[in-house]
């Protein structure tokens, strides 16, 4: 997919671009683009962010630098992500417009939703109440970056968009089982008990939670689509718009990676939001994006990746 957004006169900042959505949005872009390292630019500290604007002068800043992962992370890290992602938006959004970068696309998460919210998650529901526990400091943080989005339009005039993305999957994500989310995590335990010949896994929870997955190129595209054609603060989700419960997303891992022993669900684990299924028709109708791959397709891709990296 050429994009509209590549032009000798773009030159386009991708925080996180060498992270696992970030180098799928990069694929799309390929040139004129810079990914600053954290090794180089620390983007909680304001003076290196500046000296990044001013080494790099961008005039498209995306940001998908993120600080995130799993349940288990995310209990033992609620201040360190807190702190690292409200800081990283703040700053660059601060210094986005005081350094006239022309648009900044702020991509938040589905975990700035309330608890309890209604099915599917509509953007209007977005403050009708507090975020599920275990996610709630990361997601406010991120959530932060969608009211100076929209104050920052209010007072300044400034073109910042806020996206919505849901639970990320596909080949090249992050199956550290201390940090990885819910399919590496899955995926790792059927195809390592399969390698094993062990008899059984356990998962966390209940299974009764539902989740929406979306494959991670797809939300690459979704990205690049909003960059080129959304233009409002208002808040616009990216997803599949599909619900399956944990309890069938391990059988269908399960079944796809040719694991059959037992799956013993540990309940003293949190299942997490009750459920996640969001409402798209704002994404259809506002830059054309509709999910593309299918769930079963997209999870044997990231299954078959997983076992070539072990095996090598």
């Amino acid at each position: 997919m050429p994009s509209k957004i590549v032009t000798p006169s773009n030159h386009i900042l991708i925080t996180g671009g060498s992270g696992f959505l970030g180098k799928h949005v990069t694929k799309l872009l390929s040139d004129n683009i810079t990914i600053p390292r954290s090794a180089e630019y620390d983007l909680t500290k304001e003076s290196h962010v500046k000296k990044l604007l001013n080494d790099k002068k961008p005039n498209i800043i995306i940001h998908l630098a993120a600080a995130v992962g799993g349940i288990g992370i995310n209990q033992q890290k609620p201040g360190t992500f807190f702190y690292k992602n409200l800081m990283m938006g703040t700053l660059l959004l601060e210094n986005a417009r005081t350094h006239n970068v022309e648009k900044f696309i702020a991509v938040g998460t589905i975990c700035a939703y309330p608890k309890h919210t209604p099915i599917p998650f509509k953007e209007s529901d977005l403050w009708n109440g507090y975020p599920e526990e275990t996610n709630a400091p990361y997601g406010l943080a991120k959530k932060m970056m969608l009211v100076q989005s929209q104050s920052y339009r209010e007072e300044f005039g400034y073109n910042s968009i806020y996206l919505l993305p849901v639970n990320l999957y596909g080949p090249g994500d992050n199956f550290n089982p201390k940090s990885s989310h819910v399919i590496p995590a899955i995926i790792k335990k059927c195809v390592d008990a399969k390698r094993q010949n062990a008899r059984s896994i356990t998962c966390w929870g209940t299974g009764n939670a539902t989740r929406e997955f979306l494959y991670v190129e797809d939300a690459a595209r979704a990205i690049i689509l909003a960059t080129e054609k959304y233009n409002s603060s208002e808040p616009m989700n990216i997803g599949s718009g599909k619900e399956i419960s944990i309890k069938n997303l391990v059988e269908l891992i399960a079944e796809l990676s040719g694991y059959d022993g037992q799956i013993i669900w540990d309940k003293s684990k949190p299942d997490g939001q009750p459920r996640r299924c969001l409402d798209t028709t704002k994404a259809k109708e506002e830059i054309g994006f509709v999910a593309k791959t299918d769930f079963k397709v997209g999870l044997k891709k990231t299954i078959d990746w997983y076992e070539n990296e072990i095996t090598g």
